[in-house]
């Protein structure tokens, strides 16, 4: 595919999944996910032909620009698009599909970089992200896990087990919470955010306990007024006794 076609590819991936975009010029210059890939695409070809320092001083320059911070050395596919940006970190052996989205404060990180150093180096540490994935916002992906495809990820989420195709997963550390048929959707769905007939297997547990909890109420009463019964009878007993015994003074 020539150059221009896959630049106006780009563009128009972040106007099909963004409804603030305008047009290509808009997305353009006011797009920091645009800036920073244009920074990458560049700064990973000059990478792997042996220029580190060179690439790694391209990609910094991209950070101070667009508060997203991706290693050179990261494999990046087509169509990647990083909504809002600020806060964003790629490690160095990520790898990731076509048509992905990330939002801001994503994390594609290691797990206990500073803990042995020596034996992590030139070794998969990051992780691997299928095609048409969505991250929402403040989520950390943690460690040489795969996410398969179509999955999505909760906002804030921490993962650090591999994910399946097409599974929703929420939470710390995350957890399934849906999960629907390995095709590609066709209304992009913002934020990662799961199907409105999705259930979450804790909401299920929350509502078992306060069954149980209304469950436990109605036998306590039943108990109640047992308890309260024979009292009943005994007060009524003796005002019988009571008036017997005035009838006979009488």
């Amino acid at each position: 595919m020539p150059v221009f076609s896959k630049f106006t590819e780009e563009l128009d991936s972040v106007i099909s999944r963004d409804p603030a975009a305008g047009g290509r010029i808009s997305v353009l210059f006011l797009y920091p996910s645009v800036h920073v890939m244009l920074a990458h695409r560049l700064a990973h070809r000059l990478w792997r032909w042996g220029f580190k320092i060179t690439a790694r001083f391209i990609m910094q320059f991209a950070r101070m620009l667009t508060g997203i911070e991706i290693h050179p050395g990261a494999r990046i596919g087509r169509r990647f698009f990083i909504d809002h940006g600020m806060g964003v970190v790629i490690g160095e052996t990520a790898e990731i599909g076509n048509d992905v989205t990330f939002y801001h404060g994503v994390t594609l990180g290691g797990l206990l970089p500073s803990v042995d150093t020596e034996s992590q180096r030139l070794v998969k540490r990051h992780p691997t992200i299928g095609d048409d994935v969505i991250i929402g916002s403040g989520a950390q992906v943690l460690g040489p896990i795969t996410i398969g495809r179509c999955a999505r990820i909760g906002a804030n989420s921490v993962v650090v087990k591999d994910v399946a195709e097409c599974v929703t997963v929420t939470g710390i550390p995350a957890r399934e919470v849906s999960s629907r048929r390995p095709q590609k959707e066709t209304v992009f769905r913002a934020y990662g955010t799961a199907s409105e007939n999705s259930v979450d297997s804790r909401e299920l547990v929350i509502k078992g306990l306060l069954d149980e909890v209304q469950s436990l109420r109605s036998r306590l009463n039943v108990l109640e007024d047992d308890i309260k019964s024979p009292k009943r009878d005994e007060i009524s007993s003796s005002s019988d006794q009571e008036s017997k015994g005035e009838g006979k003074s009488c």
